[in-house]
């Protein structure tokens, strides 16, 4: 399976999202300095939240980059409880930016699917404010429930994954919808980095842990955000692209699967 840092993902709209990238939660160190060294090794995919503190930070980074705008993919997300058309017009401003290439509902709300806040990211995407929409942390009902309302199908769900907790049910649906996952938590935080089975295929391949469960979501066809602030582990994440697991190693990998969430949730995929 051929692929590198410049791959791209084909979405369903025509537009196409680079294969992995970094998460900007609790990024500890300071923000622009960090995203612009990841800009500079050659991440192209950038997550963040309007609740995350980071969107001027990620702005800074993109204006002293010595790239193109167009040539990075930033993501970002409306919180349930906003008027997600005006919240997008404010991630725009604190990030500095024209445009946004995916806007996120971050979760679904209490009651509902969030149709309202969908709407809003629609005529979003009507404006040219943003490329692309979607959804993260929904389950398949809640998607459902989006599209038979607006017959607008979310181009990402942008869910918690890894070998520890996935859904092949989800993974299914997505492909047969046309809706990419993104990985978030890919690593699961470095709590499950010592599980044995994970450590004897990353000894098999001569590499780390997390360069393997960074792998497995590359062969599945799941974007993975791990978020990184040490130089070392933004470069370490990197070298995922000269080598390949094994079938039979991917089933171990997948055998791992208890539905695990490292942030304490229960993961509810359908």
């Amino acid at each position: 399976m051929s692929m590198d840092l410049n791959s791209t993902v084909h979405l369903h709209s025509g537009n196409r999202m680079p294969i992995m990238g970094l998460g900007t939660w609790q990024l500890t160190l300071e923000t622009a300095e960090t995203v612009l060294y990841a800009v500079n090794l050659g991440y192209r995919l950038i997550d963040t939240s309007s609740d995350y503190g980071t969107q001027p930070g990620i702005g800074e980074a993109i204006r002293k980059a010595s790239i193109d705008r167009e040539a990075l993919y930033i993501t970002t997300k409306v919180e349930e409880t906003d008027d997600s058309y005006e919240r997008t017009k404010s991630n725009l401003d604190e990030l500095g930016l024209s445009y946004i290439d995916l806007m996120l509902i971050h979760r679904p709300p209490a009651t509902g699917a969030g149709e309202e806040l969908w709407e809003g990211l629609i005529k979003a995407k009507n404006e040219g404010l943003v490329k692309d929409i979607g959804v993260s942390n929904y389950s398949i009902p809640l998607i459902n429930k989006l599209i038979e309302a607006s017959g607008e199908v979310p181009t990402v769900n942008q869910i918690e994954w890894s070998p520890f907790g996935y859904s092949q049910e989800m993974l299914d649906y997505s492909k047969g919808k046309g809706i990419i996952i993104q990985a978030y938590s890919p690593l699961t935080r470095t709590l499950r980095l010592d599980d044995e089975k994970l450590n004897q295929v990353a000894e098999e391949h001569g590499k780390s842990p997390a360069q393997i469960l960074i792998r497995w979501n590359l062969q599945l066809g799941t974007v993975p955000i791990p978020k990184a602030n040490q130089k070392k582990h933004l470069e370490e994440n990197l070298g995922v692209f000269d080598f390949a697991i094994s079938q039979e190693d991917m089933g171990l990998l997948n055998s791992l699967n208890e539905y695990y969430s490292s942030l304490g949730w229960s993961l509810q995929y359908v």
